[in-house]
């Protein structure tokens, strides 16, 4: 029988990411993808003897605490997606963004850094910005490409604020304190959120008919003035129960998740909208979206043990180092090369579960902040999110948007915002201090 401890770690690895790109375009889901990869190296490198150490590094990662914050924080957007709480608040910002050329897009930024702040899933936000913001920019007049490029890049902005869901993830692959890179990726990510702000407002400056106002609509005046104080109040006051308890030491973010799950379904039960039929929807949303990461969890947890055992973290590692020639700052760009570019084909979760063993290592090693990295990590995701050909924010919004309105058109709608992305995240490398500033 042929062992592949024969071949060497350098070609074993090449071999090991042949194989999965080969099963990926089989279109076998990247969940057991890993995990098949795993056993074929578990069993070919080591033998059987290998596969109950294997077994013990899955345990330790779905058996640690914090990963109950996953569910409750998806739980939380289900019973957000399933209320009338984020139409309410899109109306009552409508309103206050009436007199602003591009006031329908701020607002919709606006709305989106709220609902992100609330959830910290993409999935959810990007459907609810999709049926309330987009189809009232279209009917406004707002030029096609910067509608959709809004709602589209406003939706994935949950990926950036806390509770983010990807830094949760990472803080458990890192062993970093999930707390501190809530408060690092705080300013990063309203500074990302100000960026898209600025390019609608010059956009619509440089040329109105972009942006038409809504005044220019008769019929939009007519519409009566929402309830202010039970539009905002709901949502002000999860924000600051989830956050502020974060913040302030109150509770840990698993203690927080949990807060927040009661607070909105008191929200919903105040607001007369509670009931069995959106309390089982929005489960079963969370099972769905909780049993895909946990899959892919498994997946890539095992396959990066195998891999560990073979030795190919070391191996990796002083690839690294080699082509970087061992400068911290080419480290880091290459790194974010190698991420972006996995992020464009991979699921983030299998990117996070793939790369952090490896780089996070380098990182500390370097002296950088694993902090840092992790804010630096969440905001290069933010470009995985919108770019081709897997962009997963663009077929969320595929799926409400008007008929006419092609993947192609929304991937090209786009563009200005991944080129903000990487400008953020240019400023992010250059400073540090921006992810690092409550130290």
């Amino acid at each position: 029988m042929f062992e592949l401890s024969a071949m060497g770690i350098g070609y074993a690895s090449l071999l090991m990411l042949a194989l999965m790109i080969a099963l990926l375009l089989t279109g076998m889901q990247l969940a057991f993808v890993t995990g098949f990869v795993a056993l074929i190296f578990a069993l070919g490198w080591f033998g059987p003897g290998a596969l109950g150490i294997v077994s013990s590094r899955l345990f330790s990662f779905i058996g640690s605490y914090v990963f109950l914050a996953v569910p409750m924080f998806v739980l939380m957007a289900a019973l957000l997606d399933h209320s009338g709480i984020a139409r309410d608040l899109f109306d009552a910002m409508n309103r206050l963004g009436r007199k602003i050329r591009g006031g329908v897009a701020i607002q919709t930024l606006v709305v989106a850094v709220i609902l992100a702040s609330m959830s910290g899933v993409i999935g959810g936000e990007t459907v609810l910005l999709g049926l309330l913001a987009l189809p009232q920019m279209l009917r406004l007049g707002y030029d096609r490409r910067l509608a959709i490029g809004t709602t589209c890049a406003g939706g994935a902005l949950g990926t950036m604020l806390p509770p983010s869901i990807v830094l949760i993830i990472y803080g458990l692959t890192a062993n970093v304190s999930i707390g501190d890179l809530f408060k690092g990726a705080f300013l990063p990510a309203f500074i990302l959120a100000f960026l898209y702000m600025a390019y609608v407002l010059i956009r619509a400056y440089l040329n109105p008919a972009l942006a038409p106002l809504p005044s220019d609509h008769p019929n939009e005046n007519e519409t009566p003035a929402p309830n202010f104080f039970k539009a905002l109040l709901f949502p002000m006051l999860s924000v600051a129960v989830v956050l502020g308890s974060i913040y302030t030491g109150v509770a840990s973010v698993t203690e927080a998740s949990a807060l927040g799950v009661l607070g909105i379904t008191l929200s919903t039960w105040v607001r007369g909208e509670l009931s069995y039929a959106m309390i089982r929807a929005a489960c079963i949303t969370t099972l769905r979206t909780c049993g895909m990461i946990i899959w892919i969890g498994i997946g890539a947890t095992a396959l990066v043990g195998v891999y560990n055992l073979m030795g190919g973290i070391n191996f990796v590692r002083e690839t690294v180092l080699a082509v970087s020639g061992g400068n911290g700052l080419a480290t880091i760009l290459f790194m974010m090369a190698i991420l972006l570019v996995l992020g464009m084909f991979l699921d983030w979760v299998g990117v996070a579960l793939l790369t952090m063993p490896i780089f996070v290592p380098i990182i500390n090693e370097l002296g950088y902040s694993p902090i840092w990295f992790g804010v630096l990590f969440c905001m290069n995701m933010q470009v995985s999110f919108l770019s081709p050909p897997f962009g997963p924010a663009a077929f969320y919004l595929k799926t409400v948007a008007p008929k006419d309105i092609s993947l192609g058109e929304i991937f090209r709608s786009l563009l200005p915002f991944i080129g903000l992305q990487i400008v953020a995240l240019g400023l992010l490398i250059a400073f540090p201090q921006l992810a690092l500033w409550w130290q």
